[in-house]
């Protein structure tokens, strides 16, 4: 009898040299959690561990062919996407995942250094919006990512409201939206889970000292293993937090920038002295 196959999450993201964002950093979090990840290349960074220098986005058609081709041949468990690239990419991932709308599908597009470095910035905020976040499962996105996300609707000069354009997306068709970051009290930060009946569950945690790259790809692949396995979102985002603030616990100077995620910390603690 065959034993039964790990779960499968198909994710749209950007290669990352440095593994600390992107397809890679998925992939490592999927399978400390014991999933297979299936990764559709988007685009390519160039950069180090101190910053990402520029972002080189794949042809559509590309995006489009790879996904179709994996996604006709596996029994596909969930789906995320991190980087998308281009508006072009938006709408053909977008097209994807309207073909297989039962499969949960996690949203962390909005990277701050990454959406910086494409021309057509805006023009991708305004396409995420529109065409990916109402079909999202659960949107990760931090408090201020949300509130440049909200500038695309909202009148110059407008106050911001944080449950409000929670509120507006989830209006748009999204699920659950986790807004991370918030401040919470001296050196704490809280992450808020929200769905169309308000705050679902607010998590306050120490923040960890020094710089690092990947907390947010950490929680976000996290949260689409734990809900591939079958988990409710409530406590899949519990669990994927616990384990990122894991991650970043044991954090990795591997280069002369910021610290990166250590995703296989556990593995790491049940070695011999001898093979550390």
């Amino acid at each position: 009898m065959q034993n039964q196959i790990s779960p499968l999450i198909l994710s749209f993201g950007a290669s990352d040299p440095v593994s600390a964002t992107g397809l890679f950093a998925d992939i490592g979090t999927f399978a400390a959690m014991a999933c297979h990840g299936l990764p559709v290349v988007t685009s390519v960074l160039t950069g180090d561990t101190a910053q990402i220098d520029s972002i080189h986005a794949l042809e559509a058609d590309l995006i489009d062919e790879q996904a179709r081709s994996v996604l006709e041949d596996m029994p596909v468990a969930a789906l995320k996407l991190g980087q998308a690239g281009s508006v072009d990419n938006v709408t053909t991932i977008a097209e994807i995942a309207s073909d297989y709308p039962d499969l949960p599908f996690v949203l962390d597009p909005f990277h701050s250094e990454v959406n910086e470095q494409t021309a057509e910035a805006e023009d991708l905020i305004l396409a995420i919006r529109e065409l990916l976040i109402p079909q999202a499962s659960v949107l990760v996105i931090s408090a201020v990512e949300l509130s440049r996300l909200a500038e695309t609707w909202k009148d110059q000069g407008e106050d911001d409201d944080l449950t409000a354009d929670v509120m507006t997306l989830i209006d748009s068709g999204c699920k659950f939206v986790l807004v991370t970051g918030t401040q919470a009290g001296n050196n704490e930060f809280a992450n808020t889970l929200f769905n169309e009946a308000g705050v679902v569950r607010r998590d306050v945690w120490q923040r960890i000292p020094g710089s690092h790259a990947g907390a947010g790809t950490t929680l976000s692949a996290a949260i689409t293993a734990l809900l591939a396995c079958g988990i409710d979102v409530p406590e899949a985002v519990l669990e994927a937090q616990e384990f990122t603030h894991a991650a970043l616990r044991h954090a990795q100077q591997l280069g002369m920038g910021k610290l990166i995620p250590d995703r296989f910390f556990w593995a790491r603690e049940t070695l011999p002295d001898s093979a550390v």
